[in-house]
């Protein structure tokens, strides 16, 4: 590409952006803290200072509060859908878009779409809201986002299906925390204003253990934290003082816990605003012919959540998996290369060849970083 071709296209990507539509997200800790309660009540201070503003989907859950609020406002009528014999509700995207409203509420971000959709997620679905240049406030739980996936599972046992992938968030101009104490939250709980009376046991006994909610509110905090310190670094902070980071997540087939090497260096590329990678390096001993169709599969699902997570694959043939490691560091400019702990196959692999003290040598004199992931 010509400069006069990147001139015209930094000009293309310009007109595009403006043409976007806004995009605000609420997260909370948990259910029940008060998302759609508020993105309701943004939604009338909007309509009373003479924004055109519409509820695309919202879910009240039945709760009294929650549900008062939607009179006044102009609900955009739900698909409907024929599905295994039931007729199901989903977000009518193309009544939005033909609507054209100034601003829409469109809940639960994490949600999968009935089979036969357009899109497989809501997401997507707001995500060409904005394309058509329509402001979309949502909302999520901490718990839906992706790379939290595995630290979410390990604080309350609970392996949460519905994800958002980070870079989704990253493209909220907004995103805002709705905050409660685990006390508080309890007391909601307890006094029927989240679950019904049925399902107030079994969630006092797994998200909403105290213990719990006070991890997640961490996890909460932290996330709002870092998305707006990544908003001061690119729209404040001047671009020739930002530190560049480049990370590369090395995998392996053996390796189990791949996904969570993936996630975690996704966290890290997501905190610095930078580009990341993931290498495989595949060994003699792990060619189509002689690796195990389980591993082959767990390799693609490992490939498929890093797509997802805005990482750019790297696939190679070698033999020396720490020399193509430096190989590839040194490349595309890596500033930090991770891998798992000393029981996971990688490092292991790494360890066993002779040229291990040549790696640490080596990232060590190009100042690139060796991040050992628990």
């Amino acid at each position: 590409m010509t400069e006069k071709d990147k001139t015209v296209q930094h000009f293309l990507d310009l007109i595009k952006k403006s043409r976007k539509g806004k995009f605000k997200i609420y997260i909370g800790m948990s259910a029940g803290v008060g998302k759609t309660y508020r993105m309701l009540q943004e939604a009338k201070t909007l309509m009373t200072n003479g924004i055109d503003v519409k509820i695309g989907f919202i879910e009240t859950h039945n709760r009294k509060e929650t549900h008062e609020l939607l009179e006044g406002l102009t609900l955009i009528p739900r698909r409907k859908i024929f599905y295994k014999g039931k007729e199901l509700e989903e977000l009518d995207v193309q009544a939005i878009i033909n609507l054209r409203p100034e601003v829409v509420i469109v809940d639960e971000l994490a949600h999968t779409n009935v089979e036969g959709s357009k899109n497989e997620k809501r997401w997507q679905d707001v995500l060409e809201i904005i394309s058509a240049g329509i402001n979309v406030i949502s909302a999520v739980n901490i718990q839906h986002i992706e790379s939290l996936h595995q630290e979410i599972k390990e604080i309350t046992g609970v392996d949460v299906k519905e994800r958002v992938p980070d870079s989704v968030l990253a493209q909220a101009d907004e995103v805002v925390n709705i905050d409660l104490t685990a006390d508080e939250l309890i007391t909601r709980l307890k006094e029927g204003k989240i679950y019904t009376a049925e399902k107030i046991p079994w969630a006092l006994n797994n998200f909403f253990k105290s213990e719990h909610i006070l991890q997640l509110r961490e996890l909460a905090l932290k996330e709002v934290a870092s998305q707006v310190e990544r908003k001061v670094e690119t729209e404040i902070t001047k671009p020739n003082s930002i530190k560049h980071e480049r990370f590369m997540a090395c995998i392996s087939s053996n390796d189990k816990t791949a996904k969570t090497v993936i996630r975690k260096t996704a966290r890290l590329a997501n905190y610095y605003h930078s580009k990341w990678y993931v290498l495989y390096v595949q060994t003699p001993a792990e060619s189509p012919s002689k690796i195990p169709l389980d591993k082959q599969r767990h390799l693609i699902n490992h490939f498929k959540l890093a797509t997802e997570l805005k990482a750019d694959i790297i696939k190679i043939e070698s033999a020396s998996v720490a020399k193509t490691i430096i190989e590839q560091a040194e490349l595309r400019k890596i500033t930090t290369v991770c891998i798992g702990k000393p029981h996971f196959s990688l490092l292991r692999i790494i360890l066993s060849t002779n040229i291990f003290n040549q790696l640490l040598k080596k990232l060590s004199s190009s100042h690139i970083d060796l991040v050992i992931l628990s």
